[in-house]
């Protein structure tokens, strides 16, 4: 019994410098696609290439854990000892990041084991999705927030209803006594299909009797530039 808890706790085999450098050297490439990946599909104020180094460093670093643990279960057990007292606080801007910090991982662990095949055909996968899917663009929600006199509020809404093709759906209606304020939400494609029918679109809603503001605020999942 001894025996054989001393033969899984020993490490088994040792590594080449060719080996380790073959490794490491196809981590490094891999993280380069994850890069590229990276690049491609984050665009404006919400790429960070800082986040984007660092996740070829993570993948790299994760490679060279796993080259140092190889088969040794008692390294093992004490690298997730050591790993799990860490705290990340680290704040995540958007939820493909922790794909990304995920796919740096699993390429590191792959790479590390000497799986290069599946890492590469794992991220070749990954990449031509994200490929794919980063073309398609969310049309941007728009809110048109219109502010008047209550007398007016039946124009403003046959305006509404005619200039958005009578697809601007009333999202909240606040009123007073002598005021009311509607705001519609509609789609930036309608926005600007109404800008071309009718270029003084703004003007439009100004000359109906006493309109205080007229207010379009551009929603979008990403942050913009």
């Amino acid at each position: 019994m001894k025996q054989t808890i001393f033969q899984l706790l020993k490490e088994q085999g040792d590594l080449t410098f060719e080996q380790i450098f073959t490794r490491v050297g196809m981590t490094a490439l891999l993280a380069l696609v994850i890069f590229a990946s990276y690049t491609l599909s984050h665009r404006g104020a919400i790429y960070s290439r800082k986040f984007n180094v660092s996740l070829v460093i993570l993948a790299v670093l994760t490679g060279t854990v796993m080259i140092v643990i190889g088969n040794n279960i008692a390294l093992s057990l004490g690298m997730v000892g050591a790993l799990s007292i860490v705290r990340f606080r680290t704040a995540i801007k958007d939820s493909r990041d922790t794909m990304y910090l995920f796919w740096s991982i699993i390429v590191g662990i792959c790479c590390g084991v000497g799986s290069f095949f599946v890492a590469a055909v794992g991220s070749g996968a990954v990449f031509l999705v994200l490929l794919f899917f980063g073309t398609v663009r969310n049309d941007s929600r728009v809110l048109v927030i219109i502010r008047g006199a209550r007398r007016s509020e039946l124009k403003v809404e046959a305006l509404v209803f005619q200039a958005f093709e009578r697809r601007a759906r009333l999202r909240v209606k606040n009123t007073t006594p002598e005021t009311v304020e509607l705001i519609y939400e509609t789609s930036e494609a309608l926005l600007t299909r109404a800008r071309k029918k009718n270029p003084a679109l703004t003007d439009t809603f100004y000359a109906i009797d006493e309109i205080e503001y007229v207010n379009f605020v551009m929603q979008n999942d990403e942050i913009a530039n």
